[in-house]
Parts: structure tokens; C-alpha cells; sequence
């Protein structure tokens, strides 16, 4: 790969760091797996922080440390780590479960499969939804429900009028 006004090396630096990075995983189940374990080293951090801490502010107590000598690592940040792995984690958890609940819906009400790949000739059986055809399907099964919620509300107006 050659690129204009790039020196060779760090051509070559690009493609070793391209090649170390792992690729990041597509479905939200891989990429909580993949925060696992950073979840588990920010809660050891975390806790090792909070001993030190304690410890630290014992040993000013009682008398024996006059002031901060060594830097101890912020509680206070190795908790804010901990819990944005643990926001991120219970983000990818919503997200699954609403798409399991969408996954569920469209094959209780839509009885046809959809194909998972945007392009539409690719050999896909005619009993089979593109991902087009099932975005506008589901575009008018909002569209109609909305026109039913509006319906309803108008009649419950009309039956009981505001002061």
C-alpha cells in the first residue's frame, strides 16, 4: 500500500498497527463478552485503589503518615471506570433483548423471513422480504398503528368533550 507523501516505515508502522488491533466484534453479545475483561480489572483496580486508600488514611489517623508521600492511584476515577464498563455492558444487554423482542415480533405478525443483506438480487427466494421490502413494511405497520392511536383518541374526545 502505497500512499503519497508517507514514508515507507511508517507505511509499514500503519499496516503492523492495523494488523495488531483485533477487529471489533459486530453483534452486542461478542462485544460484551469482549468487555468482561476489562470489567474484571477495572473492579480489581478498583477495589486495590479503595485499599489504599483506606489504608493510607488509617495510617494518617492514627499518627504514623504525616502527609502523602507516595501517589496512590484516585478512587474516585477507578470507580468512574468500573461503572462506564458496567453502562456500556448493560447498553449492549437493552439493545439485545430489544432486538430479540423485534426478532420475535416480526415472526409472530410478518410471516414471511426477511433477508438479512440490503441488496435485492442476490438469489433470495420470492417468499423471501428484502431488507427494504421489510423496512417499508414496517414503516406502514407504523404508519397504520399511529392512525388507529390518533382514531382513538379523537372518539374518546368526542365521547366525553372537555369543559
Amino acid at each position: 500500500m502505497n500512499v503519497p507523501g508517507m514514508s515507507l516505515q511508517s507505511q509499514q508502522a500503519a499496516q503492523q498497527q492495523q494488523q495488531q488491533q483485533p477487529p471489533q466484534p459486530l453483534d452486542n453479545i461478542s462485544k460484551i463478552k469482549s468487555l468482561i475483561g476489562p470489567l474484571r480489572e477495572s473492579l480489581s483496580n478498583t477495589i486495590k485503589s479503595a485499599a489504599q486508600t483506606l489504608n493510607q488514611n488509617s495510617q494518617i489517623d492514627i499518627g504514623s503518615l504525616k502527609g502523602f508521600d507516595n501517589q496512590i492511584p484516585r478512587f474516585d476515577k477507578s470507580l468512574e471506570e468500573f461503572y462506564s464498563i458496567c453502562d456500556q455492558i448493560e447498553l449492549h444487554l437493552k439493545t439485545s433483548i430489544k432486538c430479540l423482542s423485534q426478532g420475535d415480533s416480526a415472526g409472530k405478525y410478518l410471516h414471511l423471513p426477511v433477508a438479512p443483506t440490503r441488496s435485492e438480487n442476490l438469489g433470495i427466494p420470492d417468499n423471501t422480504l428484502t431488507y427494504p421490502q421489510y423496512l417499508l413494511t414496517v414503516n406502514s405497520q407504523i404508519s397504520f398503528t399511529k392512525e388507529i392511536h390518533d382514531t382513538l383518541v379523537a372518539a374518546a374526545q368526542n365521547i366525553s368533550p372537555s369543559d
